[in-house]
């Protein structure tokens, strides 16, 4: 792995937390004005505070000076990904000071390497502030690309995996609505899981943005639900999607436990079963998804992601074309979606049932052969 560790940087300065503050707060206002979606502003803020922290701390610069070069990227690339240092360790090239300082900052949770996703992440952060700036993307350089692709191989050949939660293909998502027996609870958590799972893969800042007048009954079996603005989708323009059967009778049992003309579809619940008006964050739909886990003695790595994955997985492993589930879930690039879509495929081969299918086989001829050389009665 290619390191800028001899090249010569300027001596750090000591963190303004308040111009910290004031880089992080205008890179997020660019965000917003351009339409990005608020939940998806959120997860920017972090990797936004953690990039202006970092700038201050190792170039003596803020967030907004002007583009960075491709030589940065790298340096961030090296300064957090651990790689294999020849003696059976690990090592980084983020100072010991530097590291503690943005720990006291707040910016980051530990000291130590960033995991690769989260490096990727906030290199694409990056790239969509530089392109917001309409200024040239530090990320485009083939010396990052390089570095990122070689780093991702060095520690795949270590043993370090990239994480993908759970998805809660059909199995899985029936023995969690088996636990939706507790009441109220369970009648709410019935209706979010089978809306969210069956309605297309909802994100979880889709699913708690939906309103009770964003839905629309075409008959007992079928309800109709427009979405509005999401994380790929941020012009306004509402899609209807539809949902039903099973799933479509679980939404009319909520609503008649919970009635209500406006506002958010699910909602928070006090103590003995009180519905609240106040709807649920995206965290407690998290949350929802690995305590129905949990219940069901389900093993994995469960997350409000795993209802999204979940429904491309058992979509492809039923037969459904990509493109049909793409109109559904909404997602833009056909990469993104093609690891849950061959999974799901690859689970109802024949390929993957090669040694079933013979020892099926030899079975039956087994089983005729005794048949043929059975007495008479």
């Amino acid at each position: 792995m290619n390191s800028t560790s001899e090249t010569k940087l300027p001596t750090p300065v000591p963190l303004d937390l308040f111009r910290l503050a004031d880089s992080t707060r205008f890179a997020a206002e660019a965000f917003i004005a351009a339409g990005t979606a608020a939940n998806t502003v959120r997860s920017y803020r972090s990797a936004l505070a953690y990039w202006a922290g970092w700038l201050q701390l190792r170039y003596g610069r803020a967030l907004g000076d002007g583009a960075l070069p491709p030589e940065v990227a790298v340096q961030f690339i090296v300064d957090h990904l651990a790689r294999p240092d020849g003696t059976g360790g690990w090592s980084h090239l983020l100072p010991a000071e530097l590291d503690a300082a943005l720990v006291a900052a707040g910016v980051k949770g530990k000291p130590g390497p960033l995991a690769f996703n989260t490096v990727s992440h906030r290199l694409a952060v990056l790239a969509k502030w530089h392109r917001l700036n309409e200024w040239d993307n530090p990320c485009e350089a083939s010396a990052v690309k390089t570095l990122l692709r070689e780093a991702r191989k060095a520690q795949t050949r270590q043993g370090v995996t990239l994480r993908k939660k759970t998805a809660v293909v059909l199995e899985p998502l029936q023995a969690m609505l088996a636990t939706c027996t507790d009441g109220v609870r369970g009648v709410r958590d019935r209706a979010l899981l089978l809306l969210a799972w069956s309605g297309g893969g909802r994100r979880r800042s889709e699913v708690v943005g939906l309103q009770v007048q964003d839905l629309r009954q075409l008959d007992a079996d079928t309800w109709l639900y427009a979405l509005g603005a999401t994380k790929t989708d941020t012009s306004g323009v509402r899609r209807v999607k539809p949902i039903q059967g099973a799933p479509a009778h679980a939404l009319s049992t909520w609503l008649e436990a919970a009635p209500a003309q406006t506002g958010p579809l699910f909602r928070r619940l006090y103590r003995g079963g009180k519905v609240a008006t106040k709807g649920l964050s995206g965290d407690q739909v998290a949350r929802i998804v690995k305590r129905r886990a949990q219940l069901a003695g389900l093993d994995g790595d469960w997350a409000a992601h795993s209802l999204r994955s979940g429904f491309v997985t058992e979509a492809s492993r039923q037969g459904v074309p990509l493109g049909e589930i793409m109109a559904m879930t909404e997602h833009r690039s056909v990469s993104t979606v093609m690891g849950y879509f061959q999974a799901g495929s690859l689970l109802g081969s024949r390929a993957t049932q090669l040694f079933t299918t013979q020892s099926s086989l030899e079975d039956d001829a087994d089983n005729a052969q005794n048949s043929t050389n059975a007495p008479v009665l």
